[in-house]
């Protein structure tokens, strides 16, 4: 599909050498996770012509999976041709057909020049699928997990060195047709050739590369968790209400969402899961008042008002 050379940092600045080469070509990619993260980076993938094969652990996930993908295949062809409803469905045929299902992940690596997880933020999950897909993928295969939350390189625990140099985190934004970002995050034994090759393929899909070390939440997460928590704190506070603090960052700060409605359509319990790991155990941010518990949002997630989801959450829906 595309080679990738490094035109970055001189050689000692740099990252492990990877095998021989200082190329990497991605044609063929497996994404292991059919819910709503992995089936839009299958469907961007497809869509810029690329061979992709989505796993999930039954059928019934996958035609979820497929249907997702048809339905916002779907939105995009009627605005690609409005009036023209042959070419819609042209469109949409020709990019399921370059998309393959299964239920076997070791099978499914076997040829792929990219594998990116996205299934459950769940560490020791993802360590022993890494540790058992990295036997069955190619040698010069790119792993990539999409986590938002946990270490990069706790998740490359399992892997040998060589593996290790060709790990990294592809972060996807939801929804993955709409959202530009990727961020792109190197652990310390991540080779250059690597994360170089990442960014091409990166932006060979359309979208927008963000390179950044394996810290904690990345760059947005990092950034965006404390703003979110803070606003919690002053509700919690009785400075202002919901809406008006929303309100007043829309207007006062031109953010096109107030945190509320943020924090709503990024999901409460998702908000709960990664602000309790990283005060109980992120590095550098263990025990951190800005992210310790909050009596507010733990009364919704215990209430089942997860947001956006769940029809409820600091607004009703």
């Amino acid at each position: 599909m595309y080679s990738a050379i490094s035109k970055s940092a001189p050689l000692l600045a740099r990252g492990p050498a990877f095998s021989t080469t200082a190329m990497v070509s991605i044609s063929r990619i497996t994404v292991i996770g059919g819910g709503q993260m992995g089936s839009g980076i299958a469907q961007v993938a497809a869509t810029h012509k690329h061979e992709v094969t989505l796993v999930d652990v039954s059928q019934e996930a996958l035609s979820r999976g497929k249907a997702y993908m048809a339905k916002s295949l779907k939105r995009i062809a009627k605005k690609k041709h409005a009036e023209d409803e042959a070419a819609q469905l042209q469109f949409v045929d020709e990019v399921m057909s370059r998309v393959s299902l299964s239920t076997k992940p070791q099978e499914a690596v076997s040829r792929a020049d990219l594998v990116i997880e996205a299934i459950v933020e769940n560490l020791k999950v993802k360590q022993d699928l890494f540790a058992q897909l990295s036997k069955a993928a190619p040698q010069q295969a790119i792993l990539a997990s999409n986590t938002s939350s946990l270490p990069i390189g706790k998740i490359a625990e399992l892997l040998d060195s060589q593996q290790k140099q060709r790990f990294i985190g592809l972060h996807f934004f939801n929804p993955v047709p709409q959202m530009k970002l990727v961020e792109v995050v190197r652990t310390k034994e991540a080779n250059q050739e690597v994360v170089d090759s990442a960014v091409a393929w990166v932006k060979a899909i359309g979208k927008a590369p963000a390179v950044c070390k394996d810290t904690p939440g990345f760059i947005v997460n990092r950034l965006l968790l404390p703003y979110m928590m803070e606003a919690i704190r002053l509700l919690e506070r009785d400075v202002a209400s919901a809406q008006d603090i929303d309100t007043a960052m829309k207007l006062g700060a031109g953010y096109p969402m107030g945190p509320f409605e943020l924090c709503d359509y990024v999901g409460l319990d998702t908000i709960k899961f990664i602000v309790d790991g990283w005060h109980k155990d992120g590095e550098g941010l263990k025990g951190n008042p800005l992210f310790a518990s909050s009596k507010k949002l733990d009364e919704l997630v215990k209430q089942g008002r997860l947001g956006v989801k769940s029809g409820k959450g600091f607004y009703d829906y």
